[in-house]
């Protein structure tokens, strides 16, 4: 069992979001999405044992290798020098909380800088745009999901616990951070 345990730690941390077990299955050659399962849950229990700045999430079939929360400021410095500045990210957080948005809603809201801001995040496959009318339509690509290591559904469940016309801060404090 060690020896799938190493496996799916590899796969882990090597794809560096959530995984299904059917994909983690395939990706080691394992058979069966219950050992892919119970060793799953070896894994996260040996992590647990060793208290280490690491921890493996399984959730519904689904996956991750995580640092726990009272880590996460180590990285704070990283994450500031990401792709993404500020007021890109805080454009990108609108559209994910409308999604799909209205590109003239969003430049309405954040002013024509977010031109810009969203000609980049279509540069970097966040979001893709469609024409609707005389505006375009904007959507969420699976690449935010993948980046931002986070799951259409719950995204969709922890915007709908916000007010009906949150703060872009507020919106911002929901999403992850990026990697």
């Amino acid at each position: 069992m060690q020896e799938v345990k190493n496996r799916i730690e590899t796969i882990l941390f090597t794809v560096g979001r959530a995984i299904t077990f059917e994909e983690i299955a395939s990706l080691c050659s394992i058979g069966s999405v219950g050992i892919v399962r119970d060793a799953l849950n070896q894994l996260a229990e040996d992590y647990k044992r060793r208290e280490s700045a690491l921890m493996i999430t399984v959730d519904n079939n689904v996956a991750s290798l995580n640092i726990k929360k009272e880590y996460l400021h180590l990285t704070t410095k990283l994450l500031s020098e990401s792709e993404l500045d500020k007021s890109t990210q805080e454009t990108l957080a609108l559209i994910a909380y409308r999604n799909p948005a209205l590109q003239s809603e969003i430049i309405k809201m954040r002013g024509n800088g977010a031109y810009d801001h969203i000609k980049k995040l279509k540069e970097l496959e966040f979001i893709i745009s469609e024409k609707s009318g005389r505006t375009r339509k904007l959507k969420l690509n699976s690449k935010f999901y993948d980046y931002f290591d986070v799951v259409e559904d719950k995204l969709q469940q922890k915007f709908n616990e916000l007010d009906k016309q949150p703060d872009t801060q507020e919106i911002l404090k929901v999403l992850p951070k990026e990697k």
